[in-house]
């Protein structure tokens, strides 16, 4: 290549390297060499950089590159995995991102239409991808039996699975009405219980509270204190499948009533869309869409802080974890919090006894500081279901104080206070859903 053409090259390349590396690093398993990928990638683009006309075009030539590579990487995968015939069953339902394999709702229900004994082992062997050694020694049975039972529970499996599609219904279109939440937040009681916490799988989107799921739906609401008023209500539903960047998840409909400042476009209500994905480990976001004084705006996980400040959790945009168990990196003591790290963190911290609007839950309650928003801290109580019976939040004393010219404690004198690792942290709002009502 010419030292001219050779040095343009590079620059392009530095000025869209982590876009790709983000591109090949969301589409492999985690336990996969993502730099080989990666190198094949560059090789591929530096050698073919010469027949590229239109060099404006080069972050989404090379990302074709990064979704090519990747793709020969999944049919590796998919020659490995015998889960089911693969002529029989599209690419898409198993997909490939950055914490293993993922398998789409019709796999996982069949998964669910099996015996635990069938599920657990298909599980083990192809979702965690775990040696015949290693499940042997989880289940305590010889490595023969371990090699008996897949060579079943693969024969059932492939029963189911054709049933699943041949009986999965179209999903409808949105169905929910606004302004079905309560317009005043309803008495509620939290009490300490003497019981252990239970773990949970907590598959809800942060911040948003539905799952990324299809045939889901909800509305929640914000309300303000001490007067418990309703500020915001959003109805949210999940309307089919989707994919961002080679990336299967699902499209979700969100339409926000008298949306708060932070998320007002100029419109109400304001409709909003999301695709999120929901693995095995966690839910994420991974693109966000809305329409703003007549411009449709569309951020997705490759656009960097843009996104990440707004929409991503997690180290690169890993999401929320959804199985939850305390990590004993937050204790709690009543009204005081103190955890290993100064933010960033999430645990489970206790089991609580959640009263509100007449019916009684058993929770435990997710302590989040600083992970959902900087100066941010959130109580959040989900039941056995993982649902979302309260969510609290709590603002750092001078979270935002070059706007609001005071510290919180000041202005809202009357609200609880926690102090988490010695700083006041000011209860500002709560969210309930519609699941409670």
């Amino acid at each position: 290549m010419e030292t001219g053409l050779q040095a343009e090259f590079e620059r392009l390349l530095r000025e869209n390297r982590n876009a790709v590396e983000r591109f090949v690093r969301f589409k492999i398993p985690a336990d996969s060499n993502a730099e080989d990928v990666l190198q094949e990638v560059y090789l591929a683009a530096y050698l073919g950089f010469e027949k590229l006309e239109n060099r404006d075009s080069f972050k989404a030539w090379i990302i074709g590159i990064a979704r090519n590579k990747c793709r020969d990487r999944y049919r590796e995968i998919s020659r490995e995995l015998e889960l089911v015939d693969i002529e029989s069953v599209p690419e898409e339902k198993l997909s490939v991102g950055i914490h293993g394999i993922t398998v789409s709702s019709d796999v996982s229900e069949a998964l669910g239409e099996l015996s635990d004994r069938d599920s657990e082992i298909l599980r083990l062997y192809y979702l965690k991808q775990l040696p015949q050694a290693d499940i042997a020694r989880i289940l305590k049975i010889p490595v023969g039996t371990v090699k008996s039972r897949l060579h079943y529970a693969k024969s059932r499996l492939r029963e189911k699975f054709p049933e699943r599609l041949n009986t999965k219904k179209e999903e409808g279109i949105m169905s929910n009405k606004l302004n079905i939440m309560p317009e005043i937040l309803p008495d509620y009681k939290i009490e300490k219980s003497p019981l252990e916490p239970f773990p949970v799988k907590w598959e809800e989107m942060m911040g948003w509270f539905v799952v990324p799921r299809l045939g889901e739906k909800l509305s929640w609401a914000m309300y303000d204190f001490p007067e418990k008023k309703k500020t915001e209500e959003v109805m949210m539903e999940v309307t089919g499948k989707a994919s961002v960047h080679g990336i299967e998840g699902v499209e979700i409909h969100a339409t926000e009533l008298d949306p708060m400042e932070a998320n007002a476009t100029g419109d109400n209500p304001v409709h909003r869309t999301f695709v999120a994905q929901l693995t095995d480990t966690h839910s994420r976001i991974l693109a966000e869409s809305h329409v703003e004084d007549g411009v449709r705006k569309l951020y997705t996980f490759l656009d960097g802080d843009e996104f990440l400040d707004n929409w991503g959790f997690g180290e690169d945009n890993c999401g929320n974890e959804i199985n939850l168990a305390p990590k004993g990196i937050i204790t709690r003591d009543g009204d005081t919090i103190t955890c290993t790290g100064s933010k960033n963190v999430l645990d489970v911290v206790g089991r609580y006894t959640v009263t509100i609007g007449g019916k009684v839950y058993d929770t435990v309650c997710v302590l989040d500081i600083e992970n959902y928003q900087d100066g941010v801290a959130s109580e959040q109580y989900l039941d056995k279901s993982g649902k979302t019976i309260l969510w609290r939040r709590f603002n750092a004393d001078n979270w935002a104080i070059g706007k609001y010219k005071k510290p919180w404690s000041e202005l809202l004198p009357k609200n609880e206070t926690i102090t988490v690792n010695g700083n006041k942290f000011v209860h500002w709002y709560d969210c309930v859903t519609s699941y409670i009502l």
